[in-house]
C-alpha cells in the first residue's frame, strides 16, 4: 500500500454527482480517499435568513425615508 504524505494532499471539487476524478497516475491501483472537510458552494440557511432580514431592514428605511422624502414633495407643491 502506497502511503501519502501530508504534502501530497489536494482539493478537487466534485461533479454534479459527487465524483471527483483523481488522474492517470492512479490507474489500476487500489485507492483509499478520506473526506477532511465539505465545503458548500451555497449559503446555509442561516445566512439566508440573516442575508433576508437585513435586506427587510433595509427595505424597511428606504421606505420611510421615501415616505418622508415624497411628503415634503407634495407638501413644497402645495405652497
Amino acid at each position: 500500500m502506497t502511503k501519502v504524505d501530508a504534502q501530497d494532499l489536494r482539493t478537487n471539487e466534485t461533479d454534479d454527482r459527487g465524483r471527483i476524478y483523481l488522474g492517470t497516475e492512479y490507474a489500476n491501483k487500489r485507492v483509499t480517499v478520506a473526506v477532511v472537510e465539505v465545503e458548500s458552494d451555497h449559503p446555509d440557511e442561516d445566512e439566508l435568513a440573516a442575508a433576508y432580514r437585513e435586506a427587510s431592514e433595509s427595505a424597511e428605511e428606504l421606505a420611510e425615508e421615501w415616505d418622508e422624502a415624497s411628503d415634503e414633495a407634495w407638501d413644497g407643491l402645495d405652497e
